[in-house]
């Protein structure tokens, strides 16, 4: 499948797939997306503690890295864990230009270390911050109790419905610890509807510019 690299209205780069009409970000802004949903949404609610996080659909690194520079920033210990069926090449991600974007060039390392680090196994990429890639079927997950936040990245509805059953949201679930949550930028009734009947209470939250609506979900 072709894919390009393109430039969304903030400034940061993208992979689009032109066949799907797709790409990896909102084309409204990537950086400015994954600190809306990711961190505003996610991230904070979970101040200076402790926490483990699973990121659905790792892709560009983007999500990850923006946590690494949070972590940093609040002192925080991270454990991340990032899925993706189908790993982004590496020469493809070093091009996105996040590091100059969020002005992290210090951090130029790290990212490129993101994306070279061998799959499947902990790495610690710093005191506080430890990174695994497991490369994965999101239907095959099947961690129990291990996370307190889940970014669910995966590809939109109308590409990938799969990514978006009944039958995952109960792997998410299952995955998160009591009290954990998972956030997504999604807002479809037939999202929602799947995640209540896995057991999650929702909230609809503004959305990221370009989208009305987000969705939020608590393990009770």
């Amino acid at each position: 499948m072709k894919r390009e690299i393109i430039q969304t209205q903030d400034g940061s780069t993208t992979i689009h797939l032109p066949e799907w009409e797709e790409s990896y970000h909102s084309k409204h802004g990537a950086i400015q997306e994954a600190y809306h949903v990711f961190i505003k949404s996610g991230l904070d609610l979970f101040p200076n503690n402790p926490i483990s996080i699973l990121e659905i659909g790792f892709g560009t690194g983007l999500n990850a890295f923006i946590t690494y520079l949070e972590a940093k920033k609040k002192q925080q210990t991270i454990e991340y864990v990032g899925i993706e069926a189908y790993p982004v090449l590496e020469e493809e991600a070093l091009q996105m230009n996040y590091v100059v974007e969020l002005q992290a060039l210090e951090e130029q390392e790290v990212f490129s270390t993101m994306h070279q680090t061998t799959w499947e196994e902990k790495h610690a990429i710093a005191t506080n911050f430890t990174f695994t890639k497991r490369q994965q079927f999101f239907q095959d997950i099947d961690d129990v109790a291990q996370f307190d936040l889940i970014y669910f990245d995966a590809f939109g509805f109308r590409v990938q419905p799969e990514l978006w059953s009944l039958e995952i949201f109960q792997k998410m679930y299952t995955a998160l610890k009591t009290g954990g949550v998972l956030v997504t930028y999604a807002c479809r009734s037939s999202i929602k509807n799947a995640m209540i009947e896995s057991g999650f209470s929702i909230e609809k939250l503004p959305g990221a510019p370009g989208k009305r609506e987000m969705l939020r979900a608590t393990k009770n």
